[in-house]
């Protein structure tokens, strides 16, 4: 598979038949803009800078495995070095709206962002996990783009970059904020999904695999349910309170517990079955989870 890396801004404008961009490291770029030909099919990518973009229109997109068009309004956040392919039909007429915000890592050097960009998870879901927003919160948002937009197109300054990253901040957390609403509001996928991981895990803990492959990853759990590690986790946490690695624990000392009350195996073969080398860290991971052994346990129900 042939990818383009887009390294900079400016490659990306230049791809795009657009004018070179106002400041280098960062560009608000027009959608309706863009040019396409006519001609166009799948394209693969990869950027190295942050892209946040509000589509429609788009093709048919892919990114980390799941695709999605874009006829509707979606904020689509992406991190650099990730893959995106989008599929152009040329014999299909597309009015393409909305607007991407190209952030280069550069502009946040020596900046809080720079670290705590990473904690927002959603730069690392996949396509069919973007954020729909409402009309009320598509305008907040809008209103954001503008002042950054409207920040460059001025004189740039000392002030200035402070200025923008502090808009890029409050873009970020309105995000968070709007994510979890469509983690609530969306019911009936959400409990589909638990459910889902329920029988999961309960077929998994069930089987041979604990002794053959240990415990399940958060990233084998996600590929099952065909949703990023990411957005699994921060779905379980608004909606459960735990991430995906907690349920994973709990499901095991559930099991613990039962092969513990109701069966005369040793605590070194419960310890085998559920996985582990050694039953000393059996216990030790029992005693943090439940603050008494595995004996104990045991002696309680005598």
């Amino acid at each position: 598979m042939e990818v383009r890396r887009l390294k900079s801004v400016s490659e990306f404008h230049e791809w795009r038949g657009l004018p070179p961009p106002e400041h280098p490291l960062i560009s608000v770029v027009d959608y309706s803009k863009i040019y396409t030909t006519p001609t166009e099919g799948t394209e693969n990518l990869t950027f190295d800078y942050y892209s946040i973009a509000l589509k429609r229109g788009v093709s048919k997109m892919y990114y980390g495995q799941q695709a999605c068009d874009f006829n509707e309004g979606v904020l689509f956040f992406m991190s650099p070095n990730q893959v995106l392919k989008i599929i152009n039909n040329p014999n299909e007429t597309i009015k393409r709206t909305g607007w991407m915000l190209l952030i280069h890592p550069d502009f946040l050097w020596n900046t809080p962002l720079a670290k705590t960009i990473k904690e927002y998870s959603f730069f690392d879901y996949s396509v069919k996990e973007a954020l729909w927003l409402s009309k009320k919160e598509e305008t907040i948002i809008h209103r954001i783009i503008q002042n950054i937009q409207q920040e460059y197109h001025a004189n740039i300054d000392q002030f200035s970059q402070r200025i923008i990253i502090s808009q890029i901040e409050t873009l970020l957390n309105y995000s968070k904020r709007f994510y979890q609403r469509q983690f609530i509001t969306r019911t009936t996928g959400n409990h589909q999904i638990l459910e889902r991981l329920e029988k999961l895990l309960s077929d998994y803990f069930s089987s041979d695999d604990l002794i053959s492959k240990g415990l399940p990853t958060v990233q084998y759990i996600a590929g099952n349910l065909h949703i990023s590690p990411n957005y699994l986790s921060s779905l379980l946490k608004v909606l459960t309170g735990q991430s995906t690695q907690q349920h994973i624990h709990h499901k095991l000392i559930e099991k613990a517990k039962e092969k513990l009350s109701t069966t005369n195996l040793s605590i070194s073969e419960i310890a085998y079955e559920l996985g582990f080398e050694h039953p000393q860290s059996f216990s030790k991971f029992f005693k943090t989870k439940t603050t008494i052994s595995p004996l104990e346990f045991r002696q309680s129900f005598n």
